[in-house]
């Protein structure tokens, strides 16, 4: 069940982030509103997940590495963001990092 509530903290983090850029600089009310209810989610769903038992280090690696890659990935595919090797590989690392906090955490 913790592992539920993480991916859906992640992915209203996600969702908040995103709405941020398309929010600009908070001038459209509807995407500010998707921001702050994006965040407060995330952030109660987080900490249902760590209430859960759920190792605070690998919670937070997974909800933000997850959440940084797949931001990259969306700026990239949807909104015209540059995507380079250099980037990529960042990505990659960021995903090896959280997986290898998770196998650190199941000893």
């Amino acid at each position: 069940m913790a592992w539920l509530l993480l991916a859906a903290a992640i992915a209203s983090e996600v969702l908040a982030t995103t709405a941020l850029k398309l929010s600009d600089g908070f001038a459209h009310k509807g995407w500010a509103v998707v921001v702050v209810v994006g965040y407060v989610t995330s952030f109660a769903l987080l900490a249902r997940a760590l209430k859960l038992q759920m190792e605070i280090g690998v919670a937070y690696a997974v909800w933000s590495g997850v959440g940084t890659a797949a931001i990259a990935v969306i700026g990239a595919l949807f909104l015209g963001e540059a995507m380079n090797l250099a980037k990529a590989g960042g990505i990659v690392l960021i995903i090896a990092g959280v997986v290898l906090l998770n196998l650190a955490g199941a000893h």
